[in-house]
């Protein structure tokens, strides 16, 4: 009966211990804030389609603008620019902020 007293009473007496350990007191209280936390988000998908896009399209413009028998080398100068400028569009244009609340 003695052994069964003094393992409840340690056990209570455990759990009050815990329990005024996890409970912030007023002064902890006071000091925490709401803090917003933000950091930028990219995805690569968006620089591969954009480095495609620019390609394609600097391709058919350098094709247009070329002259006679150069007409395959204006396509590839006008891929390859297009497919650099895409890319750096693109990477500019996708990264985007995300925030969310935190208590400090």
């Amino acid at each position: 009966m003695r052994n069964k007293l003094l393992t409840a009473a340690t056990l209570v007496c455990s759990a009050l211990a815990v329990a005024t350990t996890s409970l912030p007191t007023a002064a902890q209280a006071q000091h925490r804030h709401k803090v917003q936390v933000c950091r930028d988000v990219s995805s690569r998908g968006s620089r591969n389609t954009g480095t495609v896009v620019g390609a394609v399209t600097g391709g058919l413009l350098g094709n247009a603008l070329s002259h006679g028998g150069g007409k395959t080398g204006g396509t590839i100068i006008g891929a390859g620019v297009g497919a650099v400028a895409g890319h750096q569009i693109a990477k500019h244009n996708d990264t985007h902020r995300v925030c969310h609340w935190e208590y400090r």
